[in-house]
């Protein structure tokens, strides 16, 4: 089969590509914009990318145009394709249909948190020897996502549920990062209702994507029509601290529920900087050994240790697992040390997500000094819906730079509490000789945007090279 995609750099579509090749079948894609890290493991893979959407596509003849939700009304390639009466779906349909069939698909949903408890997650059951398959935003370190198999494996044991004659099937397990964003512009349901999940993590649930939704409400009503998806047979392993995830389970749920950070489900105990105790329903089940940092990772390996005891992993054999584990790329990465300056990339673009990597960084590095350098990129940030929150998620920073171009609002009022600390520019050089200016050898700086950001990390680098 030839599949062309239509956004194909997204995340999601750009995963969803990789899979497809690794499959067995052609794929070639477009899109707008073209940035690392998709851009990079989609070129390694020998996926042809054609810039823009000109309606010439038409001629690739594919059997069938897998349509991202960047693609609107109006877009010339995607007019071509329904004056023509091409076939085409969105990407989960695509996904639903011609790779989660027969699997026990674990779906990773919420607003914070979704690729990293996911890539724990396939982490788990990859040492545990179920050699799973994913389909993960971020690229899992040690993951890959140029295969439904990681570590080359030719063929997973399985897991064991029965079909609805009550015959015994063995099946091999598919984690996905299940996105509440919407499908297609043919198709507003959530991305998430199209993955038939047996078991499932709800990590947290915030008002986000303001493009489409306009409350918190509208989002907990997505999750709710999810939650009504999932079988009796599942599991659903919950944030027991949510106040908006409580509501949703509310509201109708006929799935089994496991929760994380209440007394009753699991927690974390005797954190430290070697790592922290995992104990179910009070009972210790093993000890996390790691070097991540923060609350929000915490949380994030009890959701995955929950999962993976679903599919038969013991806490003990999941606990031991993610000492191996060292998060994904975008998160925390560290992009390079020059004279003893550290640049770190963080996909953070939400003030939640912000305030936790700041917290846990701050946590790692006790007094060295922080440069947060900000870029608030995403549509809802864009929109000015959370700016109010800015200037408090970013307390934990010694210095902050943000990137206003393109914003719709004012941001120098919008962090003029951090007084001096904080300065706000729209244009890049003067934000890039701002940056390299303040640098100090011990410093941390933290570099977050959920795009490329004009490829900020190596021309800092670069420049820091340079300066001492």
């Amino acid at each position: 089969m030839h599949l062309h995609i239509l956004g194909i750099c997204g995340t999601f579509m750009g995963g969803l590509a990789l899979l497809a090749r690794a499959a067995g079948h052609r794929v070639t894609g477009c899109d707008a914009n073209v940035y690392p890290p998709m851009s990079n493991q989609l070129a390694a893979q020998g996926i042809e990318l054609i810039e823009g959407w000109s309606a010439d596509q038409i001629a690739l003849k594919p059997d069938v145009f897998v349509v991202g939700n960047v693609v609107t009304r109006g877009n010339p390639l995607i007019e071509a394709i329904l004056d023509g009466g091409f076939p085409y779906m969105s990407g989960p349909q695509w996904l639903k249909e011609n790779v989660l069939v027969g699997k026990w698909v674990l779906a990773v949903a919420g607003t914070h948190g979704k690729t990293t408890v996911a890539a724990m997650l396939a982490w788990i059951l990859e040492e545990s020897g179920l050699a799973p398959g994913f389909l993960i935003g971020g690229i899992g370190s040690g993951l890959q996502n140029d295969s439904p198999f990681p570590k080359g494996q030719p063929s997973p044991p399985g897991l064991a549920r029965r079909d609805r004659h009550g015959e015994t099937l063995r099946v091999s397990p598919f984690v996905v990062e299940a996105d509440e964003y919407d499908t297609a512009f043919f198709d507003k349901r959530s991305k998430f209702v199209h993955y038939p999940a047996r078991t499932t993590i709800l990590t947290n649930l915030e008002f986000d994507h303001a493009d489409i939704f306009p409350d918190l409400a509208a989002i907990e009503t997505q999750f709710h029509h999810f939650v009504r998806t999932l079988p009796a047979g599942g599991l659903i392993v919950a944030n027991g601290n949510d106040e908006a995830l409580a509501r949703v389970l509310a509201r109708g749920c006929y799935t089994p529920v496991e929760r994380f950070g209440v007394a009753e489900g699991w927690t974390a105990d005797g954190e430290g900087a070697d790592g922290f105790d995992v104990l179910w329903r009070g009972a210790k089940q093993g000890r996390v050994a790691w070097s991540l940092t923060g609350a929000h990772n915490r949380a994030n390996a009890l959701a995955a240790i929950g999962a993976a005891r679903h599919c038969g992993i013991a806490p003990a054999r999941a606990v031991a697992a993610l000492a191996g584990f060292e998060s994904v790329k975008r998160r925390m990465e560290v992009r390079g040390v020059v004279n003893n300056v550290a640049i770190y990339d963080d996909f953070a673009h939400h003030p939640t997500e912000i305030a936790a990597t700041l917290e846990g960084l701050r946590a790692k590095v006790n007094s060295s000094r922080i440069v947060a350098v900000l870029e608030p990129r995403s549509n809802t940030m864009k929109a000015g819906v959370m700016k109010d929150r800015l200037a408090g998620s970013l307390a934990a920073a010694d210095r902050v730079f943000c990137f206003s171009a393109g914003l719709k609002w004012d941001a120098a009022a919008a962090l003029a509490p951090l007084g001096a600390k904080a300065a706000v520019t729209d244009d890049f050089g003067k934000l890039l000789d701002a940056v390299v200016a303040a640098a100090r050898p011990g410093d941390h700086v933290v570099i977050m945007s959920n795009g490329g950001f004009n490829g900020i990390h190596e021309k800092l680098l670069a420049r820091l090279a340079r300066s001492f």
